[in-house]
């Protein structure tokens, strides 16, 4: 028999999203969102940029890194090719017939730029919005809620299929599309760094990760000298989370402003007085990024939509051949009492979102992150979906490649004695959440 997957909660860090319930209810449903605002919460996380174009394309110069010497920009552009081999990806779905017959046939090159700039003419470049000049150059670049926490479906070919909206994109180099700037002094002097400095941390995050806090603390390494970057979660499964992020800065609202106007550099009102500390925030602290203001506002009123449309996603079922359904079967016995899995995972979600913190010390981890957060502790995180979040490893940086080894840690810190076969039956029950 399984178990109820949706409301079982797991220390492996592995998302950055706890949501809560929308503002505006359905009147005829209380308890069911609104459709329409669903809907524009959909439009909002897949297509808005909270005008965050003035970043990406007015500072950073990304929208004439992708143009390329020949179509207006600087450099070499960047092609289809280029881009899905740096985790971009492509809505097969915002394809027209033609272009995907052109595609097919080869007519339409995926080595050419200005195929690029055709692609994010359709809206068909996940998480990336271009607007354009009336000669149809590329006029500026911004990004979208959709660009880290959705992924495609690989349909059509690898990198270009249906949209899978709250799943991680771990396939994507964050800094590696941060370092197509030809301007990236700016950032390296907030850092407090010299640009050959910003551009080796930025190298060094790796696909499917982030450094979000960086540009509050200026911690770019962990004291063992690796790199201080976490994985990109996912946004889905999290409707009765009190707590996001992997060390609970707050509820989803909290989160998405602070994502929006922090890390997207989108316009809008942002106040948190925990960063307005010097000694440990002093780089939010230097650019007052703990009291934020933009008039006009493009973000706070749309908080409440793009909540609702992320508790709406469904958690995604894992395919059917992925795990042994007797070993899942047992390891789910497993779970709920040699293991001792249940004791912090509980069937039923903590409603006093202080419980859903634990110290470093209780799940056998260094506090380096949790000392990066207000709380000083980890969240737990939810478990369902988990196979969408293996790629890069488990816990909040991936220091766990594998199910076994997060199994293997636990093993070793509660001392639970569990046989080896006991340790694939919890892994195949955890693979099949």
């Amino acid at each position: 028999m399984r178990y109820r997957k949706s409301v079982i909660v797991l220390f492996i860090i592995t998302a950055t999203f706890g949501f809560t319930q929308c503002n505006k209810d359905n009147p005829k449903h209380p308890h069911k969102p609104d459709p329409e605002v669903v809907n524009d919460g959909k439009q909002i996380f897949r297509f808005d940029t909270f005008g965050d174009e003035d970043f990406w394309s007015g500072l950073l110069h990304i929208d004439k890194a992708i143009a390329g010497t020949v179509n207006g920009g600087f450099g070499p552009g960047v092609s289809p090719k280029a881009a899905l081999d740096a985790g971009l990806k492509v809505d097969a779905e915002a394809l027209p017939p033609d272009v995907v017959a052109a595609i097919k046939s080869g007519a339409l090159k995926l080595d050419d730029p200005a195929t690029t700039l055709a692609l994010l003419k359709l809206n068909a470049v996940v998480g990336m919005k271009g607007t354009f000049n009336d000669n149809g150059s590329l006029k500026a670049i911004g990004i979208t809620c959709a660009v880290c926490h959705s992924t495609v479906d690989n349909s059509f070919s690898q990198g270009i299929g249906k949209r899978l909206d709250g799943w991680p994109n771990r396939d994507l180099n964050v800094g590696g599309i941060i370092s197509l700037t030809d301007n990236a002094q700016p950032i390296a002097s907030m850092l407090h760094v010299d640009e050959t400095t910003l551009r080796s941390v930025l190298g060094a995050w790796g696909p499917g990760k982030f450094a979000a806090v960086l540009f509050m603390d200026g911690k770019a390494l962990r004291p063992d000298g690796k790199v201080a970057a976490n994985l990109i979660p996912a946004a889905f499964g999290l409707k009765n989370v009190a707590l996001t992020t992997y060390t609970g800065w707050g509820d989803i609202s909290y989160w998405n402003s602070f994502v929006g106007n922090l890390e997207m550099h989108g316009k809008g009102t942002f106040r948190d007085d925990r960063l307005n500390d010097p000694v440990k925030y002093p780089i939010a602290v230097e650019n007052s990024f703990w009291n934020v203001s933009n008039t006009p506002d493009l973000i706070t009123s749309k908080l409440p939509a793009l909540r609702a449309y992320q508790h709406s996603i469904p958690v995604p079922d894992p395919p059917a051949m992925s795990y042994d359904k007797s070993a899942a079967n047992r390891g789910g016995k497993l779970f709920y009492s040699k293991a001792k899995c249940y004791t912090c995972h509980t069937p039923e979600l903590y409603s006093i979102p202080e419980y859903q913190l634990r110290s470093a010390g209780e799940i056998g981890i260094d506090d380096f992150d949790a000392k990066r957060s207000p709380t000083g502790k980890y969240r737990t995180t939810p478990l369902a979906g988990l196979f969408t979040r293996a790629k890069g490893g488990f816990y909040h940086d991936g220091r766990y490649p594998t199910l076994l080894d997060v199994v293997n840690h636990y093993n070793d810190h509660l001392q639970l004695k569990l046989t080896n076969s006991e340790k694939t039956d919890l892994v195949d029950y955890l693979k099949s959440l």
